[in-house]
């Protein structure tokens, strides 16, 4: 299916790596001009370089989606380089495991901070153009954030929060025509999906964690499913929570 993307503005926060970066790609697919954002700056210029190099229309802007001032200006960046954005995909994240008394509050803080806090941001900024343009928000969850993991107290609170977040805005914003949804992978064939669990951690507990064959997908696929989501093919899909997990959940 082609996709009515050809010339609007997608803005991806992670998108030097793993699940930012093949969305990013598929953005270019489709013709969308593509701001890949990331605080890793050398990895998000190798995505542009990469859409330039095939013909596409990208550029690289390095942001702490954590800290505010950062965000309005990379959003200002963004609109006067490739122009007024039209979606937002929220990719970037971090990943913490232990057990909840090993915990500090400082890595909690930290994790709520980039995958809720930086999405919040991100879309506080973006949202007048989505007015304007009518487009759409799919911000990256987790099964962890609909179920809870154990040993993954941070990442578990930070995604269920997201996901609230999500549901609220999508209700605030539909009189406005502006789509906000959801995409929670079981898992994601990258880097921070090898982050090990604690070595005590107790087999019976992560026995007890829904696992299918299809519940780890490559990058690649979940970038089809988030690109169809924001995209005017995505219809009325609005505060939904997409669950690509292989029937885990």
């Amino acid at each position: 299916m082609q996709l009515s993307m050809q010339g609007g503005v997608g803005i991806v926060t992670g998108g030097g790596s793993g699940l930012g970066r093949a969305i990013c790609m598929r953005l270019a697919q489709e013709g969308a001009f593509v701001a890949a954002v990331d605080i890793n700056m050398d990895g998000a210029t190798q995505t542009a370089k990469d859409i330039t190099a095939g013909g596409g229309k990208a550029a690289a802007f390095r942001c702490d989606i954590s800290d505010p001032a950062q965000v309005t200006a990379t959003i200002t960046a963004v609109q006067s380089q490739l122009g007024a954005p039209k979606w937002l995909f929220n990719a970037a994240g971090i990943v913490s495991h232990g057990r909840v008394e090993q915990v500090s509050y400082e890595t909690f803080s930290k994790v709520l901070a980039i995958n809720v806090g930086g999405a919040f941001l991100m879309s506080k900024a973006v949202l007048p153009f989505l007015v304007q343009n009518q487009g759409s928000i799919v911000n990256v969850a987790s099964l962890a954030g609909t179920m809870g993991v154990p040993y993954m107290v941070s990442y578990s609170t930070s995604k269920g929060a997201l996901i609230a977040m999500t549901r609220a805005m999508a209700k605030e914003y539909v009189d406005r025509k502006v789509r906000i949804n959801v995409l929670a992978p079981g898992g994601i064939e990258t880097p921070m999906y090898d982050v090990p669990f604690p070595p005590d951690a107790n087999p019976e507990i992560l026995a007890t964690l829904p696992r299918t064959s299809m519940a780890l997908a490559k990058p690649s696929e979940l970038a089809n499913m988030a690109v169809f989501i924001a995209s005017p093919e995505g219809g009325n899909i609005s505060g939904s929570v997409v669950a690509v997990d292989g029937a885990s959940t």
